[in-house]
């Protein structure tokens, strides 16, 4: 991220304009390699790439670039930001990293109206130096990743970073599908199409996202029920579909 520094928002005594993304966040995401433009790159020299096309301010306006693929946005934070998350709801695919000002008109306008999925991040982000240290000091805020497009959703919501996921936008035929089926036949097709042994908390995090999970406070206590119920514990609080 480029732009007004982060710690404004914390002490006029910031001086520094560009914070990097922390890398756990890219990895959690698949790596940097699973994006193919970053228009708001940091410049060179970078401590770690953030996708397979950076786009600093030094190589051009990356507002007035054609955007192609998946993007990976961390743009300037503050008014500016509008712009940017204009550009990626109009291109429809990619994730925002922003902070989460849930209440202001732009949040509204281009996240709430246009963003298919949103992960809020428990607690603050470190982001860090031009050179990849870590910042001593938090972002002074909380952050969240916006999904924009169906597969950026997906992702965020089998991500393995701790937050609350938020589904905005789901196609009514996976909303009726998930509304019919039993718990049971939910969870039982979960496992099916991990092919593998699964942990409850995945199972937690692949159901905030679900149809019937919606409205329902006792949805986690019915995850683990029906795991125990269709699947076979094959280690603490980890099952394998029997």
């Amino acid at each position: 991220m480029t732009g007004r520094a982060i710690g404004g928002h914390q002490s006029a005594a910031a001086i520094s304009t560009t914070w990097l993304t922390p890398p756990h966040v890219l990895e959690a995401l698949g790596g940097w390699q699973e994006f193919d433009l970053d228009p708001c790159a940091a410049p060179n020299p970078r401590p770690w790439p953030t996708a397979w096309h950076m786009n600093a301010l030094a190589d051009g306006d990356g507002l007035a670039l054609e955007w192609t693929g998946r993007v990976w946005l961390n743009g300037p934070y503050g008014a500016e930001l509008a712009a940017w998350l204009a550009k990626l709801g109009n291109h429809g695919r990619g994730t925002a990293l922003m902070f989460a000002r849930t209440e202001t008109e732009m949040f509204h306008r281009h996240v709430w109206e246009r963003a298919h999925g949103l992960l809020f991040l428990e607690g603050r982000l470190h982001f860090h130096h031009p050179d990849g240290t870590r910042a001593k000091a938090n972002g002074g805020a909380p952050s969240v990743l916006a999904a924009y497009g169906q597969d950026d959703m997906d992702r965020l919501a089998s991500c393995d970073l701790a937050g609350a996921f938020v589904p905005l936008r789901l196609a009514r035929a996976v909303l009726v599908a998930g509304l019919e089926l039993s718990w049971a036949d939910a969870v039982r097709d979960y496992l099916r199409r991990q092919g593998g042994p699964v942990n409850v908390s995945d199972a937690y995090r692949y159901f905030a996202s679900h149809p019937k999970a919606r409205g329902n406070p006792n949805w986690r206590a019915k995850v683990r029920q029906k795991l125990q119920l269709v699947g076979e514990r094959i280690a603490p609080a980890t099952y394998a579909l029997a």
